[in-house]
């Protein structure tokens, strides 16, 4: 199914399936600007997938994850560093720990930039080193802040990743601490006065309150980043191709969105010892994710084939 926007939102869908275009694999003709212009006020064609490839993108992500392991490793060793310094900052403040550790996943996609640029290279059969991890994380500073296409984009798209999850810190922050019955310090009086007080719906509004921010955010992100890093896009046609993947296809991308909150669950409630393999493993399994559903022939690689890191 193919989701059409209207055209002040992101201009026109174009499959981009003709049989007069190369190859995804192949090497890219020499854009012109104009070109490459022209391509800015268009959105890609959403590819067909079936719902068992859904757990293919974990597999090849576990795959990655085998190329480079120390590489990937130390991306979730350094959120579960991380997420251990929330707690103990938040750690008498339960009603902002569980906001703060909720905005803390809000930013992953943005977190998980360099575990796409590894699956990339992976892909394209480059090197994969630290210099790449390097190169990935300070390259927007090395190109025109002005330029629509640089990757300034992916800078703007992680300042709104920051605000929504500020946002949600906030709100929950705000809802725990004038709506609980008693004061919430730790995570016993969270579930004794939120979660099983019979008198209050206190915590039936706050997962609601998180859903209708997690919906939208997810629908915002779940290809947007690798897109963003892949190709020489805008940040709101990577959120309108977003939108548009998950609109066309809605159950395996709530299969994909349950897969994703279960294992950070599962990261969370390790003490963050497992956010130290499920972080690489979602990165890595995003970017495939991205490959198998959005169709970018016709739009310019962000970073030729041919430039070595």
């Amino acid at each position: 199914m193919q989701v059409k926007f209207p055209k002040n939102l992101g201009g026109k869908l174009a499959g981009m399936k003709d049989s007069g275009q190369a190859p995804e694999h192949s090497p890219q003709a020499e854009k012109t600007p104009t070109q490459v212009e022209a391509n800015q006020g268009h959105l890609p064609g959403i590819l067909p997938i079936r719902g068992q490839q859904v757990l293919s993108w974990l597999d090849r992500g576990w795959k990655d994850m085998g190329h480079s392991p120390g590489l990937s490793l130390i991306h979730g060793l350094v959120l579960a560093l991380c997420g251990g310094f929330i707690t103990w900052v938040a750690h008498d403040r339960f009603w902002l720990l569980a906001g703060a550790l909720s905005g803390f996943l809000v930013l992953a996609p943005v977190l998980a930039t360099s575990l796409y640029a590894m699956s990339r290279a992976i892909e394209r059969k480059e090197a994969v080193n630290l210099r790449l991890l390097m190169k990935t994380w300070t390259q927007w500073q090395t190109l025109h802040h002005h330029e629509p296409v640089s990757y300034w984009c992916l800078v703007r798209f992680g300042v709104l990743l920051a605000l929504a999850g500020s946002g949600w810190v906030l709100t929950s922050s705000a809802l725990i601490t004038w709506l609980a019955p008693a004061p919430i310090r730790t995570p016993m009086d969270f579930i004794e006065h939120v979660v099983l007080h019979p008198d209050s719906h206190l915590f039936g509004v706050w997962l609601m309150l998180g859903g209708l921010l997690a919906a939208p955010v997810f629908a915002s992100s779940v290809v947007s980043m690798p897109l963003l890093l892949d190709r020489k896009m805008g940040t709101l046609q990577a959120v309108l191709t977003s939108w548009q993947v998950v609109l066309s296809h809605p159950l395996p991308m709530a299969w994909w969105a349950f897969l994703i909150m279960a294992l950070s669950m599962v990261g969370l409630f390790t003490v963050f010892i497992g956010l130290i393999v499920v972080v690489p493993l979602l990165g890595h399994a995003s970017w495939h994710a991205y490959r198998d559903l959005v169709d970018t022939r016709g739009i310019p690689e962000r970073v030729p084939r041919h430039e070595v890191v």
